[in-house]
């Protein structure tokens, strides 16, 4: 901040050591065409003049929930599979992967994977379960 026409006791806008803001500050003691001491406006304190710091804007975050990301899918799948094709899940019959199950409670789902010997994990509109299978 280097400008010829600065003189002691013109105002100007520093960071303020005190406040921790950016304030109207009034010069103090200039040394090479450079402010070197500074007052705040605000509380009066003398400190060295410090540049003010750029105002942050707020980071404006886009946060896709898990539940929403399984949600979007799963109307994915819905959208592309007939759902007569589905059937009723019964924990006595086997699934493969990609196949169709209609549950009582949690409605149409779409295996995921084969999660070991008695397991499946089954997409419903609520979210992803582990489904006992033959």
């Amino acid at each position: 901040m280097q400008n010829a026409s600065l003189s002691v006791g013109d105002p100007i806008e520093a960071r303020c050591t005190k406040c921790r803001k950016n304030n109207e500050h009034v010069i103090l003691i200039i040394e090479e065409e450079a402010p070197i001491k500074v007052q705040c406006g605000i509380c009066s304190r003398q400190h060295k003049f410090r540049l003010p710091i750029a105002e942050k804007k707020p980071a404006v975050r886009r946060v896709v929930s898990h539940r929403d990301a399984e949600r979007k899918e799963w109307e994915g799948l819905r959208a592309t599979n007939d759902e007569h094709k589905a059937t009723d899940y019964c924990m006595t019959s086997a699934y493969k992967v990609k196949a169709q199950i209609n549950h009582p409670s949690f409605g149409l789902g779409f295996v995921q994977r084969v999660a070991g010997a008695q397991k499946v994990e089954v997409l419903f509109e609520t979210g992803k379960k582990m489904m006992r299978c033959k």
